[in-house]
């Protein structure tokens, strides 16, 4: 297919505009404490606090390696965001949770988070936003399956 203009770079721009509101928003001090890879692990520890989460799945949620998790996981044990705690049903296993400082800043980032999606979505369909999910969706999909396949 030959566009005229480029889906990924255009994806990119408004990746990189959407960094810019956080880094530029009111709570700046979250920004300069936790990375963005920090916040998205925190963001899904919160969501899931019910269940018991590990590494494992923390590599399967955002598609990172292991060792990339494991470095990460690492440094916000550090900055004391995460606990590493053993569960009763075997002993090899420590599920990830998260501190009262975590829990802080999560709140401050829902409510930046909440700010910048409302910007985001003004002017669209509750349509066209469904629409879009799709297509992220789609496309997610595609570079999984390139990813495996090793084609376009």
């Amino acid at each position: 297919m030959n566009h005229k203009r480029s889906i990924n770079l255009e994806i990119r721009r408004l990746a990189t505009k959407i960094r810019r509101e956080f880094e530029h928003g009111p709570n700046r001090a979250y920004i300069d404490s936790v990375t963005g890879a920090n916040g998205w692990i925190i963001g899904y520890l919160a969501c899931n606090k019910d269940k018991d989460i590990f590494q494992k799945d923390v590599e399967e949620e955002f598609s990172i390696r292991r060792s990339t998790v494991s470095k990460v996981v690492g440094l916000m044990e550090q900055k004391g965001l995460i606990m590493r705690e053993p569960v009763s049903y075997d002993a090899r296993l420590k599920k990830l949770v998260l501190t009262q400082k975590a829990w802080e800043l999560h709140k401050i980032a829902i409510e930046d988070s909440k700010c910048v999606e409302e910007c985001l979505i003004q002017g669209l369909s509750e349509e066209e936003i469904e629409q879009l999910y799709v297509l992220l969706e789609k496309m997610s999909h595609n570079l999984k399956e390139k990813n495996k396949s090793n084609k376009c």
